[in-house]
Formats: structure tokens, sequence, C-alpha cells
């Protein structure tokens, strides 16, 4: 095709493909409270019920692995018969679970309701992380990352709101309210999704650039390789820290003694748990896009030892200042904005490897490893009971971390270069 035939086609279809990146923003942000605004329900359900943590943090590892272990099957639905039918059937069960859990008595119970979310949350992540990959080869890494930033920074604006409405009415009220707004906005949403006309590199905007296969890996080809897995291991090791961070950073805030005590910036004076929820969700959503833009730029592995040195040395630094009210904002806040980037970089340097024909249960396999990590997550409760402080969970973390850092630099960059060449 020549250039000016190139340039003709992505004149005409730029307009839709923005359409569908901005629908699966909408969609993404609709199921972040599912993820980062559990932590705010943690405590008033061991006040009301009397489980124990480690109990309630099972519930949010089932949410976890039912998300993120089914999305292989999930991509292969989506690369099949597109994301309409999908994103549809998921936002009905993503807005059930929610008001499922506001009528939970029981564990059971609980943990029946978030599987059910954990279903229908892996279903529209990856069929909008696997879309905006189809739609914006020419720039895989800003599309995954402005995709995941939906989920990342999602619940940025409904922190405050939910906290009030646990606060005044109850975390019943609140489960109930933002299941249904969140179930019908997704379902709105998916009649409007629709697949790129195109499913190789051959076709308009999917121009293979450097750094990208020309050859097109299937699920089953890309388990055979040493590079996924090496991947896999990555995505892991990063993704533990990041969790335990999600799901326990209330309690953290509480065991530190900072939980309600009063930080003001910017003319705003909020406890300090509630302010530093509105902001690592921001900066969680804001690195997405812009680490996807700079690996876009750069390369993939040079920015992923950027940014996940940077995580374990926030880590490392929240571990030692996090008791001031003031520094337990300021370092949260860093260690979501060097830890949110994976959900961008490992994305497309998949798709980058492996090909786009099969981009939704190719970047689906990969996303399986945030499962993997999400088992460690009850771990941290049982390790800080155990030592009575949380630094060694910080300490294991950061470790992991800059473990993974080297590793892009010295072992995933040659070993994909070897691979594409």
């Amino acid at each position: 095709m020549a250039a000016g035939q190139l340039v003709l086609t992505e004149d005409r279809l730029a307009a839709r493909r923005w359409l569908q990146l901005a629908l699966g923003v909408v969609c993404m942000t609709m199921i972040a409270n599912l993820q980062y605004g559990w932590t705010l329900f943690v405590n008033p359900m061991q006040k009301a019920f009397g489980w124990d943590r480690f109990a309630i943090q099972v519930a949010f590892t089932i949410f976890i692995v039912t998300e993120t272990w089914l999305v292989p099957l999930h991509g292969y639905l989506v690369d099949r018969y597109g994301p309409k039918r999908i994103v549809l059937l998921a936002g009905l069960l993503c807005g059930a679970a929610w008001v499922t859990n506001a009528y939970v008595t029981s564990l059971p119970m609980l943990y029946f309701a978030q599987a059910i979310g954990g279903l229908g949350a892996g279903a529209i992540y990856g069929a909008a992380v696997g879309n905006a990959l189809k739609w914006f080869a020419d720039r895989r890494g800003f599309a995954a990352g402005v995709t995941a930033a939906g989920f990342g920074m999602g619940s940025a604006l409904t922190v405050i709101p939910i906290s009030l409405i646990i606060a005044n009415r109850g975390f019943q009220s609140a489960f109930l309210l933002s299941g249904i707004l969140q179930g019908v906005a997704i379902c709105l949403c998916a009649l409007f999704l629709k697949a790129p006309p195109w499913i190789d590199a051959a076709k308009p905007f999917d121009v293979v650039a450097a750094g990208q296969a020309r050859r097109q890996y299937s699920p089953l080809q890309i388990a055979k390789t040493p590079a996924f897995w090496l991947m896999y291991a990555m995505f892991v090791m990063m993704a533990a820290g990041g969790l335990m961070a999600t799901a326990q950073l209330g309690p953290i805030a509480k065991d530190f003694g900072v939980a309600d005590a009063p930080v003001s910036f910017l003319g705003m004076t909020l406890p300090a748990l509630t302010f530093a929820l509105s902001i690592d969700r921001l900066l969680n959503g804001v690195t997405r896009p812009f680490f996807g833009w700079v690996s876009d730029k750069i390369g993939r592995e040079p920015t992923m030892f950027i940014a996940f040195a940077l995580e374990g040395l926030a880590i490392l630094a929240l571990s030692k200042f996090g008791q001031a009210p003031g520094l337990f904002v300021l370092l949260t806040g860093f260690v979501f904005f060097a830890w949110g980037e994976i959900y961008s970089l490992f994305p497309a340097t998949c798709t980058d490897t492996f090909g786009s024909k099969f981009a939704a249960a190719n970047a689906g396999l990969l996303y399986t490893a945030k499962g993997t990590a999400a088992l460690l997550v009850p771990f941290s409760s049982l390790l800080t009971d155990a030592t009575g402080s949380w630094r060694p969970v910080f300490w294991i973390a950061a470790a992991m971390n800059i473990a993974t850092a080297m590793l892009a630099i010295f072992a995933l960059q040659p070993l994909r270069r070897r691979m594409i060449s």
C-alpha cells in the first residue's frame, strides 16, 4: 500500500478508532472500583461481621484470580466474536456482583459475589485492552496506557463519594449504588464497541515498526517461548507489591496511625487515607499513558528499567517515612505512579513480540500473572501479624521490583531482540 493511500485510510478511520479508545476507557473506569475501591470496605466489614482481615482479603484474592486467570478465554472470545457481546454480558456481571455485596451475610456469599465480579471485570479488561492494541498498532504503548489509565484512575473521583456514603449510610449502600451505576454505564458503552476491520500486519494502522514481530503467534505458540515466561515472571514480581498496597492501604494507614490524620494540600484538608487514595488513583492512571508514550519513544525495556527501579525505591521510602501523614500521602503516590505502568508496558511488549492477530488472547494470557501475584496478598497480612511490622513486606516487595528492573535490561531486551530478528 502506498504512503498516500495509507494517509487517506488513516484520515477516514481516525475518528472511529479514537471513539473505540474512548469507549474502552469509560468501561475500564466503571470497573475500577471493583479493585481500587475495595480497601475502603475492609475495615467496615470487619467491624460489622467480626471477620478477620485475612478472611476478608481472601475475597479480594478471589476477585483478582477470577479477573485475571480467565482473561485468555475472554480474549479468545473477543478475538473471534468482537468486543460488543462480551462486554455487554460482563457489564451485567459486574453490576450484579456489587449489588450482591450489598446483601452479603456470610463469607461464602462474599466470595461468590467477588468471583462473579472478577469474571465480569476480566472480560471487560481483556476486551478494552485487546481492542486498543489492535486499533493502535502504531502507538501501542500509548493506547494500552490510556485504556489502562481508565482502570488505574477510574476510582479517583469516586473515593470521596464512596467514603461519605460508607460513613453516613453504611458500606451496603455504597456497594448497591455503585453496582447499579457501573453496570448500566458499561452496558451502554458495549452497544457501540467494534473490532477493527483488519487482523494482520498488512492492513491500515497495523504497520510493523522496529522492534515488532512480523509473525503472528497464537496463545499456544507463545506459551512455548522463553520470552513469554520471562515476561510472566517479571509481571508477577512487579504486580505483587502494587496489589499488596492496593488491598492493604487502609490497614497500613491504620497501623501507621495516620489514617484519620488531617493533611492539607492545595487548599484542601482531608484525612490522610482519603487523600492518599484520591492521589494514588490519579497517579496510578496518569502513569499508564505516560510510560506507554515513553516506551514508544525510547523502547519497552529501558522504560521498564526506569519505572521498576523507581517503584522499588518508593516502597523502601514508604517503609521508613510513611508514619508521617504528609509523607504517607506523598510516598504512596510515588508507589502507585511507579507501579501502574505495568498495565501498559507488558501488553504493548507482548503484542510487539507476538503480533496483533491474537492480541486480546495473548495479552490476556500474560495478564494472568496478576492473578498469580494476587495469591501473595493475604500472606502479607500473615507476615505482618507474625512480625508485628509491615517492614518485611515492604522489603520483599522492593527487592522484587529492583530485580525485575535488572531483568528487563539484561535478560528480556537481548532475548526479544534475538527472537524478533
